[in-house]
């Protein structure tokens, strides 16, 4: 069943057009994931689909009796309301029974009296719980703002985070029964796991789904369907986004072979024209108009991108040094007895649950929170770029080109220097968007032009708080290209796996005892040695329930042991090195490959490069083995 169906939309905002004359449908079986640049009109296009917004043309269509949810990025809740009220609040009959329940069931325990009224209520009311099944769907709400991270579901919203609030609100557009749910960066204030889940909900959901996301492996592993707004067009994508990726991929190739054959064509053309006058007759007026038109006329897609080979202020030896730091709050502890000491060209992911104490971490290594004990020292080189999300204040009076020169009006790369201009136009600020006052700015491309404004100032230490937030997949790409050539140290703090994935090499874990364990290697590894202890957990929890209790007595390990199997302090600081070591030697040995093939006539040049790589492979071979058998431990 075709749920909704745009005609002919079309929007602007003055002299600035979102899209035009755009037409599609979505079905109650499709999962459609809406993709576009910043500023592309993604959210507007979905508050017209809403009737909250007017389009300036076209209409909007929906099947008769159907039941459309939208979570928008900003959702308003009543404060008053507990989080569970507010999930069940104003929906279907059986929605207000169970609300009416609950609260019912509260009313009789604060009552002191014993009022028959109130137990007849709650008795009453049982029986409609019955008749409704109710009670699964209580349970359901309560599962699912646990799954969020609401543990405490009668909290009140008015005492919630932001992001609280925003789980909250997500629960409820999950819970309420829809043909088609749309969903405005629903990833965004969820810790990794939490995103994990939600995508798994999502796949296996018996309904249509409309979102916008910057995961791309939600969207790899939920959507059917990629809808994406491209120059004020929506070009619809069959598959998820790697069929997308591909199917572009060919579009471009297309526009491409058109443009060859129109540059071709025009070429020729000019060529007729100016023979001069004898052969623009009457009779040939139309082929004057379509060399003209030929002339006009480009194929061409603008990727708005050039190269980038920034070069970073030069870091020291000494970098970041954390000793033995802790952290606490109100009496709870978020980050216990933690070192960490940077290396050059570290790439450092942070993961852990909500509230953990990650953007505390950043927080200190910037110096904006001291440390209840432990040290940090900063070296005399160091040159911090932070990305976080609180301190992103614009002035919205300034225009996009004046705020960026402000910094810097060009950096140093390997070649030259790239202007603020090329910088802007790398981060997908055309020439006329340069001009544009701040203020006209979407909430996406405020936090790309802010991100850029901390990259001119050319930090060698960059701290990444949640970068990919409001940040759309081109603007992604591009930031992690720019990672690819940064020579300094990446400490990012992010929820967005393919992000971890494509952009650290080591994680940092916040665990639930506040300690936080280094891990070499990136998202995916991390994630499967995690299912893989989850499975040794369970297997070991299943044959301890299964043994007699003076069996299980009898085996169960000393805890004294058992900690003794782990690292102690100096193996762990040893194993970090191997893993770096390793790299470097194979980097290094790569390059004596190469220089010996260069100098293969020049003996005496040969002859240290062979001794220096005999060397090189019997530490790599020794530092291997050591590597191995810290790493079974771990």
């Amino acid at each position: 069943m075709i749920v909704l169906t745009a005609e002919n939309l079309s929007k602007a905002y003055g002299v600035q057009s979102l899209f035009k004359e755009v037409s599609f449908g979505i079905a109650d079986t499709e999962k459609v994931g809406l993709i576009g640049v910043n500023g592309a009109g993604k959210s507007t296009l979905i508050r017209i689909l809403t009737g909250i917004e007017a389009q300036d043309s076209g209409k909007v269509t929906y099947s008769r009796d159907a039941r459309i949810e939208y979570l928008s990025q900003n959702p308003l809740l009543d404060d008053n309301l507990s989080a569970l009220d507010a999930v069940l609040g104003d929906g279907p009959q059986a929605f207000q029974i169970v609300r009416a329940y609950e609260e019912a069931c509260r009313a009789l325990e604060l009552d002191a009296t014993g009022s028959m009224a109130l137990v007849e209520r709650v008795t009453s009311l049982g029986e409609e719980m019955d008749r409704v099944n109710g009670w699964t769907l209580e349970s359901d709400a309560k599962t699912t703002l646990t799954k969020l991270g609401i543990e405490d579901c009668t909290a009140l919203v008015g005492a919630m985070s932001g992001g609280q609030k925003k789980r909250v609100a997500l629960a409820r557009a999950l819970m309420r029964p829809s043909d088609l749910l749309i969903l405005d960066e629903p990833t965004n204030h969820l810790d990794v796991t939490t995103v994990a889940w939600l995508e798994n909900y999502l796949a296996q959901r018996q309904s249509g789904l409309l979102l916008i996301t910057h995961d791309r492996y939600f969207l790899d592993r939920v959507t059917n369907v990629i809808l994406e707004i491209d120059n004020g067009q929506v070009h619809r994508h069959s598959g998820n986004y790697s069929a997308f990726l591909e199917s572009r991929a060919n579009r471009e190739a297309s526009l491409a072979q058109q443009e060859q054959k129109r540059s071709q064509l025009a070429k020729r053309e000019l060529e007729w024209l100016r023979r001069g006058p004898k052969a623009r007759t009457t009779k040939s007026k139309s082929r004057i108009d379509r060399a003209h038109e030929l002339l006009n006329t480009s194929y061409a897609r603008d990727e708005q991108r050039v190269e980038i080979d920034t070069l970073e202020s030069r870091l020291g030896k000494k970098i970041i040094e954390i000793e033995g730091v802790s952290k606490a709050f109100d009496g709870k502890t978020v980050l216990r007895d933690l070192t960490y000491f940077a290396t050059r060209r570290d790439r450092i992911g942070i993961i852990g649950p909500n509230g953990a104490g990650k953007s505390t971490l950043l927080n200190i290594i910037a110096g904006r929170v001291q440390p209840d004990s432990g040290s940090v020292e900063i070296g005399a080189t160091v040159v911090i770029g932070y990305y976080d999300q609180e301190s992103m204040q614009l002035d919205e009076s300034m225009r996009v080109h004046d705020y960026i020169t402000e910094i810097a009006h060009r950096i140093p790369t390997s070649d030259g220097f790239l202007t603020a201009t090329q910088m802007l136009e790398l981060f997908l600020f055309d020439r006329d968007r340069q001009w544009t006052y701040i203020a006209k700015l979407s909430g996406g491309e405020k936090r790309r032009l802010y991100l850029l404004r901390i990259l001119m100032s050319q930090p060698n230490v960059l701290l990444l708080d949640e970068p990919t937030n409001d940040l759309d997949v081109e603007t992604l790409s591009v930031l992690e290209d720019y990672l690819d050539s940064f020579e300094g140290v990446v400490l990012v703090v992010s929820h967005d796996r393919y992000f971890l994935d494509r952009t650290v090499e080591h994680m940092l874990s916040f665990e639930p005892d506040s300690s936080v364990v280094e891990f070499p290697g990136n998202y995916t590894l991390w994630a499967e040695r995690q299912k893989e202890r989850e499975g040794l957990a369970r297997d070991e929890q299943r044959a301890r329930a299964a043994m007699p209790a003076t069996v299980t007595k009898a085996v169960s390990v000393p805890a004294k042991t058992m900690q003794g199997a782990k690292l102690s302090f100096n193996e762990q600081r040893e194993f970090e090195t191997l893993d770096r070591r390793v790299a470097q030697i194979e980097a290094r040995l790569e390059a004596i490959n190469e220089a010996m093939i260069a100098s293969a006539d020049d003996f005496e040049a040969v002859a240290p490069l062979h001794e220096e790589k005999l060397t090189l492979e019997r530490e790599l071979e020794a530092s291997l083995e050591r590597w191995m058998a810290l790493g079974e431990r771990v």
